[in-house]
């Protein structure tokens, strides 16, 4: 059948737009290709996580030894607990034990006393410190314990219940001696020195050695 030059043209026309129709569907940008200036989606930021901060322990290894300088007075502290760490809880009752001697220079023949040793514990967490307990005192009578070396004193404090959100308790301990002026005097000067343990509370965090 012979066509004519109108028929031609259409038959073109329509075999051109398929052929256009194909290509875009085909050929088209795949949805995931970027178009030029367009911003990117933020992506999530990745979740880190925490890490617990470890609970100082200065008793971790069971005992812990201080110098103390008070004036003319230096006195070595020994603290231990007989009490294990693991049983250090919150509602235990923990012994706190300390040994202490004293040295002074100059060493004429004076002697020093401790007249008065306190302890103040004080719980807390990483957050806050919590409520001090009733301070604990070993008052001596006039003039006081003789803790010039060879002459020591010892003592056991005791940490009562804490609150259950204490990861740690703070020792405060504050010495106060006297001193005499002269070897054969009746007269005394008055020295003080304090000190400072922490205590991990058991279950309550990691624990680091102090």
């Amino acid at each position: 059948m012979e066509l004519t030059a109108g028929r031609v043209r259409a038959i073109t026309a329509v075999a051109l737009a398929a052929a256009c129709v194909t290509t875009m569907t085909g050929c088209g940008a795949p949805p995931w290709a970027q178009r030029a200036g367009e911003p990117s989606a933020p992506s999530a930021a990745p979740t880190a996580s925490v890490a617990p901060q470890p609970v100082p322990n200065d008793l971790s290894s069971g005992s812990t030894q201080r110098t103390l300088t008070a004036g003319a007075v230096t006195a070595q502290v020994d603290y231990w607990s007989t009490l294990s760490m693991d049983r250090w809880t919150s509602t235990e009752l923990k012994p706190v034990n300390l040994s202490m001697v004293t040295t002074v220079t100059p060493d004429d023949g004076q002697k020093v006393y401790l007249q008065r040793a306190t302890m103040t514990a004080v719980p807390g967490n990483s957050s806050e410190s919590l409520s001090p307990l009733t301070p604990q005192v070993d008052q001596a009578d006039a003039p006081g314990y003789l803790v010039l070396s060879p002459y020591s004193y010892s003592q056991t404090f005791t940490v009562g219940e804490v609150p259950p959100d204490a990861t740690f308790v703070t020792l405060r301990f504050t010495f106060e001696y006297l001193v005499q002026t002269t070897p054969t005097s009746d007269e005394f000067a008055k020295q003080t020195a304090s000190d400072s343990l922490t205590v991990a509370i058991a279950g309550g965090g990691a624990v680091s050695g102090g």
